[in-house]
């Protein structure tokens, strides 16, 4: 599975647009950091990812038939549910009876760390466990391409460390993993970087 980018960009305000045209492959199985300074539009590429936004400019190959799963820099969790139901749940969806959901989950939950914390609400979990428990959820749900927008943004030293290597375990799998970072660290926990360069206003 591959996505291609030929010459995508895009513009909010005509003749501004967000970054210089990119032309790259994305393949499956890759962790890629997508990285530039604010405001270079590193969400805007995620969402033309998505499918939710078409570029102003160039095309995206491959992603017609794809099933992408957004993890936002928030983790949004019921309260009350229990870390092992987040997980559960999409392999319930996908056809999967509630035991094999609970094994399959167990399984996820432990490479994501989180063993521990499979009957606890989600309510009472860190920053980080909550953040790679979306993680291991986006993963359950079977997606081609995996969009993770600052994913260590609001997260300590220590728990954002945890979060990188979340990451980095994902690549195991055969999903496109795309994340957007200001961090060198995260940076670091994906197998390669895609750099949004600043594009010069139009006349």
């Amino acid at each position: 599975m591959h996505v291609a980018l030929e010459g995508v960009a895009h513009e909010f305000i005509s003749g501004r647009p967000l970054f210089a045209p990119l032309t790259e492959t994305l393949h499956g199985g890759e962790t890629i950091a997508v990285i530039g300074p604010s405001g270079s539009g590193k969400s805007t590429l995620l969402a033309i990812l998505a499918g939710l936004i078409r570029p102003s400019e160039g095309e995206v190959r491959g992603s017609e038939d794809l099933q992408a799963c957004w993890i936002t820099q928030n983790p949004h969790g019921v309260s009350g549910r229990r870390a092992l139901d987040h997980v559960a749940l999409p392999f319930v969806a996908r056809g999967y009876s509630r035991s094999e959901a609970n094994e399959q989950a167990d399984e996820l939950l432990s490479r994501f760390a989180l063993e521990s914390v499979a009957g606890q609400p989600f309510g009472t979990l860190s920053g980080g466990q909550a953040q790679r428990l979306m993680l291991a959820r986006g993963v359950a749900a079977a997606p081609d391409i995996l969009l993770v927008d600052e994913p260590t943004a609001q997260l300590d030293q220590q728990t954002a460390a945890e979060v990188d290597s979340a990451l980095s375990s994902i690549a195991q799998a055969e999903i496109l993993v795309v994340v957007a970072t200001h961090s060198s660290t995260t940076q670091a926990a994906c197998s390669r970087t895609l750099r949004l360069e600043r594009a010069r206003p139009h006349a």
